[in-house]
């Protein structure tokens, strides 16, 4: 990876750029890879700088990601019942009361519901992309739209960036989901990547030795290696430099606890029967992960992005949408009644985001299109002021009459929420840029 020197920071670490090599955008797009050299070592160099936090104390975020498009209406903003077949807009269900007094949600939502009064619901999220859910995620993703000269980071790698490591031997981003420049450093440096994975019980394939590998083999593979890392490091470089620092810390991984952390057979039965299916048990390895030291973890509910189906309700997508709802309620409730049993709730951040909301007009085969002027998304924990509702749409969903809020905005209330200033100046070489396009923290949160 290209990792050079750590960016300058206003606001933050360090007061002026870094020296910085120049990069190309191909290269740049490559230190999104998802390989173990993402997580160097140099982490550790980050720092926590308390007049940088004036309000926030949460230590990690958990970014459940509803790929596709989750329909606000039918989820977290449920309005009066809409019929497909009368052609009549509204929710495809009846709503139910929460732990919020007059607050209503889903009713394919009933534990999230008795639970809503550690959270807080984002009702008036609103950008201006709508057909492209691509451009959409990385807008959500980064808090940019996407610009041809700068390759900006992703919001975990920006928490990294900023907050560091948490424990040693435990990589602090990790996505479980695969590769995506919309998840990646950008402009950062591929030292702030992430370690990605599929399979939540086998954890990384990349810090495994392959099953036709003996334990003979892999010695004479690492004596080769030390062999050609000797003779480079003689005339290296800084890509060169930042390929061996990863190599170092992906063999720390190999040979430590880490993969104990994937052992979900660990866990109660009851425990892991609590968070069902599979995107259940992403989140609690999630859990497991944040306990033992990682920052930020994303959690993708469908691994593929699968055009019409999943939260992508488009045409005859609509018919089985309850059951994705009832999926997320019960691996989302899990989580939170786990993290507070265990008294991680305070000290870590769940958000509930996606890419776009759907409008409550049905199209011909019953589904729904995109919407990104009003939609809605949802934090739990952080050591937040939970229970409230942040905004009001209209009668239908269609557009924000109260208190709109930007991805920036919501990009500076995750900020804030970590200790991180939402007005830190970053550098990408020369050119100072903004951790937020300047976003504004929610206030009543804190």
């Amino acid at each position: 990876m290209g990792a050079d020197q750590q960016p300058g920071i206003r606001g933050g670490a360090m007061t002026g750029p870094a020296d910085r090599t120049k990069l190309s955008r191909r290269e740049f797009a490559g230190l999104g890879a998802v390989s173990v050299a993402s997580v160097s070592r140099s982490l550790a160099a980050s720092n926590d700088d308390p007049k940088a936090a004036p309000r926030g104390k949460a230590q990690s975020c958990i970014l459940l990601w509803m790929g596709g498009g989750m329909c606000h209406v039918d989820t977290l903003d449920p309005k009066t019942v809409g019929d497909p077949q009368a052609n009549k807009a509204g929710s495809a269900y009846r709503s139910i009361s929460t732990a919020i007094p007059g607050v209503r949600v889903c009713e394919h939502l009933s534990r999230t519901a008795d639970l809503l009064d550690r959270g807080v619901l984002l009702r008036t999220l609103t950008h201006p992309l709508k057909v492209d859910h691509a451009d959409s995620t990385g807008l959500m993703k980064t808090g940019r739209l996407t610009s041809g000269t700068v390759v900006y980071p992703s919001l975990g790698s920006l928490i990294t960036h900023q907050r560091g490591r948490r424990a040693d031997g435990i990589p602090p981003y990790i996505v479980m989901g695969y590769p995506n420049v919309t998840r990646g450093p950008g402009f950062l440096g591929g030292q702030y990547g992430y370690l990605y994975l599929t399979d939540p019980e086998a954890g990384p394939t990349g810090l495994r030795r392959p099953f036709d590998v003996s334990a003979e083999r892999q010695e004479r593979r690492s004596n080769l290696l030390s062999l050609l890392r000797t003779k480079a490091r003689q005339s290296a470089g800084k890509t060169t430099q930042a390929y061996d620092a990863a190599i170092d810390e992906a063999q720390k991984l190999m040979n430590s606890a880490f993969s104990r952390v994937f052992d979900l057979k660990a866990e109660r039965e009851a425990t892991r029967e609590r968070y069902g299916s599979g995107f259940g048990q992403r989140c609690l390895l999630a859990r497991r992960l944040v306990e033992s030291g990682s920052r930020f973890v994303e959690v993708a509910y469908d691994l593929n992005f699968k055009n019409g189906t999943g939260w992508d309700t488009h045409r005859h997508g609509q018919a089985n949408q309850h059951l994705l709802i009832e999926d997320l309620d019960q691996a989302l409730s899990a989580l939170v009644e786990d993290l507070e049993l265990r008294g991680l709730l305070d000290e870590t951040l769940i958000v509930l985001a996606t890419e776009f909301g759907r409008p409550p007009e049905f199209d011909g085969k019953g589904g729904r299109g995109h919407q990104s002027a009003a939609f809605s998304a949802a934090l739990f924990g952080g050591g937040l002021r939970t229970g409230q509702v942040i905004g009001e749409t209209d009668d239908l969903g269609r557009t924000v009459i109260d208190r709109p809020i930007s991805v920036p905005d919501l990009h500076a209330t995750i900020f804030e929420t970590l200790g991180i200033d939402p007005a830190t100046e970053l550098y990408d070489g020369d050119r100072p840029i903004p951790i937020t396009d300047h976003g504004q923290a929610i206030g009543e949160l804190f």
